[in-house]
């Protein structure tokens, strides 16, 4: 144990690597959607739009709610690996990580300025703070409050509520219109105004739709299964750990389809308040489940060496992944929308998921240029040294 205070947590490669495919992802789901910009081509023969339909259901069905729930739980994993090494130093991480969360909403600012609708980075500064007020807590007490998190509590309250007040609805929050707002302004072309109503509307417009979505519920909830899985060191290679990552895989592939279904049949029901809260409770449970598949999937793969050389790049790309993710943004304004290149009425799901590839490939080869004369990407080297500004 002495030893092990005494040293720094070395980096775990299937962390980046994994980081690098959820950024990946997030990357293909994003130009699907024009980054928010949803204009596409009007006429396309048949045979294209039975491609494009299938690229679209492939590429949702297994990245879409999933790649952000891997990028969540491992924002919580790396809280706990930063507080580690300041409490081996006898320091509480916590007040520093409070300055790190207003350090993210600048960058939450500069990513949300290009991309439509508000960004995710804003809520992971919002929803950090469950991760500073739980830091001290028991193992068990940050599992069984992550569980009650994912188990959508507020959903099941109106739910509840409704069945007993036939009446009660929900808050209309004004998501619909603010996105309509969005549209709009993109739609015009004007880039002052296009930066100055994404970092204000926008941003209202994705928070606000978070709260509906359940995403406020599940991203406290996948931190703190980040900061679990950090202490119980299930990243770390062994045959105890392997078989846990065998266990999930098992156990959350045969919840999936059963999830699915009930998620599918109450979505098709008549009353919106049920679809909005049941109905929104196992849509974020049947993607909380897939999103264990996947991170198992990849942890179990990954102690192949064949693996391991297959997926290297994203390592590179997971080192870099606050850079590559506003890079992503940025670029894809400047492909999809009217003051750009405008490419959006030309580009269907197929071309747009193409247009993702190359764009990833292009990002991985500037990370790994970067990575050779560097410890961190530009970004993450700007937030790691105002992070630390001060300490002594």
């Amino acid at each position: 144990m002495e030893k092990q205070l005494a040293e720094k947590t070395p980096r775990i490669e299937v962390v980046d690597a994994l980081r690098g495919f959820a950024v990946m992802a997030i990357l293909l789901v994003h130009n699907l959607e024009h980054f928010i910009f949803p204009v596409y081509p009007t006429d396309q023969p048949a045979w294209l739009k039975i491609l494009n339909d299938g690229v679209f259901n492939v590429t949702f069905s297994l990245f879409a709610g999933k790649a952000y729930a891997i990028f969540a739980l491992l924002f919580g994993f790396t809280f706990y690996i930063q507080s580690a090494n300041q409490q081996r130093k006898g320091k509480d991480f916590g007040y520093r990580f409070l300055w790190r969360l207003v350090l993210l909403a600048v960058f939450a600012t500069l990513n949300a300025a290009f991309f439509p609708a508000g960004d995710v980075l804003l809520l992971f500064v919002v929803v950090g703070v469950v991760l500073f007020l739980v830091r001290k807590w028991s193992d068990c007490a940050v599992l069984i409050t992550a569980i009650l998190f994912l188990l959508q509590p507020v959903e099941w309250y109106h739910y509840i509520v409704s069945l007993y007040d036939p009446s009660h609805t929900l808050p209309d929050l004004g998501v619909g219109e603010m996105y309509g707002e969005v549209a709009a302004y993109t739609k015009e072309g004007n880039f002052g105004e296009f930066i100055w109503r994404n970092i204000t509307l926008g941003q209202k417009a994705s928070l606000y739709w978070a709260l509906g979505a359940g995403r406020f519920w599940q991203t406290a909830g996948l931190f703190l299964m980040g900061l679990y899985i950090g202490r119980k060191q299930l990243f770390v290679i062994s045959e105890k750990h392997t078989r846990f990552w065998v266990k999930a895989l098992i156990v959350s592939a045969i919840a999936f389809a059963p999830l699915f279904q009930l998620k599918e049949l109450i979505m098709a029901s008549d009353s919106d308040i049920i679809k909005s809260t049941a109905g929104t409770a196992f849509d974020m449970w049947q993607k909380f489940a897939f999103t264990v598949v996947l991170v198992a999937s990849f942890v179990l793969l990954y102690q192949r060496t064949g693996f391991q050389k297959l997926v290297s790049s994203l390592r590179s790309y997971g080192k870099m992944s606050l850079s590559n993710y506003i890079g992503q943004s940025i670029a894809g304004a400047v492909i999809y929308f009217p003051f750009g290149l405008y490419l959006a009425p030309y580009c269907g799901y197929t071309l747009s998921l193409i247009v993702g590839l190359v764009l990833f490939l292009l990002q991985v080869q500037f990370c790994k240029w970067w990575l050779k004369s560097h410890k961190q990407g530009p970004l993450e080297s700007i937030w790691h040294k105002w992070t630390w500004m001060g300490d002594k």
